[in-house]
C-alpha cells in the first residue's frame, strides 16, 4: 500500500529555481579575478567569527527544506544535512575554515543530491 501511495505522487524531477538559485549564491556567486575559484556568501559569513557559520548553515537548511517537501528518502535528508554540519563544523575554526567554506561548496553538493534523487525517484514512478 505504502508503495502504492508512494507511486502516485508527482515529484518534479528538478529542483525550485529557487534551491538552485539560493546554492549558487551560497557557493559560487563570486569569482577572484585573475582566477577559476569562485565563492558565494557563505564563504564571507565565515569570515564574521562566531556567528557567520551559523548564519549560513540556517540558510544551507532551504535547501534540506525543499527537499523535505519533496518527499525525499531520509538516506539523503541525512546526508544532506552530513554536509551541512561537517561544513559548519571546519568552518568554525578560523583561516582553515574560511578556505574550506570557498573548496567544499556544500549547497552545491546537496542541490546536487537533491537533483539525482529527484531524478531517481521520478525514474521510478515512470516503471510502476
Amino acid at each position: 500500500m505504502a508503495t502504492a501511495a508512494y507511486a502516485q505522487r508527482r515529484i518534479p524531477a528538478q529542483p525550485s529555481s529557487h534551491a538552485a538559485r539560493l546554492a549558487t549564491l551560497l557557493d559560487s556567486q563570486f569569482v577572484i579575478p585573475g582566477t577559476n575559484i569562485r565563492f558565494g556568501i557563505d564563504g564571507l559569513l565565515g569570515l564574521i567569527p562566531g556567528i557567520g557559520d551559523t548564519i549560513a548553515m540556517v540558510l544551507s537548511l532551504i535547501i534540506v527544506a525543499e527537499a523535505v517537501s519533496r518527499r525525499v528518502r531520509k538516506r539523503v535528508i541525512a546526508l544532506m544535512l552530513g554536509t551541512i554540519a561537517l561544513d559548519w563544523l571546519i568552518g568554525l575554526v578560523p583561516l582553515v575554515g574560511d578556505v574550506f567554506d570557498v573548496a567544499y561548496k556544500a549547497n552545491l553538493r546537496n542541490l546536487r543530491l537533491l537533483e539525482e534523487e529527484l531524478r531517481r525517484a521520478e525514474s521510478h514512478m515512470r516503471r510502476v
